[in-house]
């Protein structure tokens, strides 16, 4: 695992429920990758190749859109170690959940 990223998608919505409603179905998304992810309450982190979280953080936006947002704004964090291992999700938030 060369890299991780954070993203925080904020779709346009009608009101509370319908803006829920549009990031599960991005946080639904990032579930059937298969990798690794943590939901906090502002952001999902996800572990893995730096190129296929790129794509990732990509799709995010057209599931967005694809569940009825008629547009959508994303931060992302990114860290990337080419030659190496980032540091675990496990890693730092474990020992915060216990």
């Amino acid at each position: 695992m060369n890299a991780s990223v954070a993203i925080q998608s904020l779709p346009e919505a009608k009101n509370d429920d319908e803006l829920i409603r549009v990031v599960d179905e991005v946080i639904d998304y990032i579930k059937s990758t298969g990798l690794n992810y943590y939901v906090g309450p502002f952001e999902t982190a996800i572990e893995g190749d730096y190129d296929e979280l790129m794509d990732i953080v990509k799709e995010c936006q057209h599931i967005a859109i694809k569940a009825g947002a008629p547009s959508v704004t994303a931060y992302i964090k990114v860290t990337y170690r080419p030659e190496g291992e980032v540091l675990t999700i496990e890693k730092k938030v474990t020992k915060h959940h216990q």
